[in-house]
């Protein structure tokens, strides 16, 4: 078998019009405080490739226009709906009263692994992933309806807030598609 890759114009990407329109992923990503600006461009695009419904940057996490956002976005910033709250838990309480289950991505006593978690199709969901250095804050988590911890078997004790993002937007992208 040989295998050829693919011309942009073979893969029938949909215009930031059409994205608009299209049918979203129930899901919400929350960036907590996250401090790098290629993070946040990188879950921009991450969303963008999913159809997440919406991403909300809170507290010091930058906004678009910004070229360093850019520079990984891709333009991703301009597709994928998105909010400010100074606040996070401002944003937990606007995505409650929206409907939605918020759910901290953070290593906690009690969390459930990644694995072990289906969404549920009635529901809409946010997930909230924290700064880069301190995680989500306390008062965030002890807001939210649960805590999903991706499990990790080497020496460090964190993964990168854009992999990260990337890791649990799929689950839920896949629970979707199941």
């Amino acid at each position: 078998m040989s295998y050829r890759k693919l011309k942009i114009t073979e893969m029938g990407r949909i215009s930031v019009d059409q994205f608009h329109q299209a049918e979203k992923l129930p899901l919400v990503v929350v960036l907590d405080g996250v401090r790098s600006l290629y993070n946040v461009g990188s879950v921009f695009r991450t969303s963008d490739a999913f159809r997440v419904s919406e991403v909300i940057l809170c507290g010091i996490t930058a906004t678009p226009p910004n070229s360093e956002i850019h520079k990984t976005a891709l333009g991703a910033e301009d597709s994928v709906n998105w909010r400010y709250f100074k606040d996070t838990m401002e944003a937990v309480k606007s995505l409650r009263s929206e409907g939605y289950t918020p759910l901290a991505i953070e290593q906690c006593v009690d969390s459930t692994m990644l694995q072990n978690f289906r969404p549920n199709e009635e529901k809409k969901y946010a997930v909230i992933l924290g700064n880069e250095v301190k995680g989500v804050q306390q008062e965030v988590i002890d807001a939210c309806d649960g805590c999903l911890e991706i499990p990790q078997y080497g020496t460090k004790h964190s993964m990168n807030v854009s992999v990260t993002a990337g890791i649990v937007i799929w689950h839920f992208a896949n629970a979707k598609m199941a």
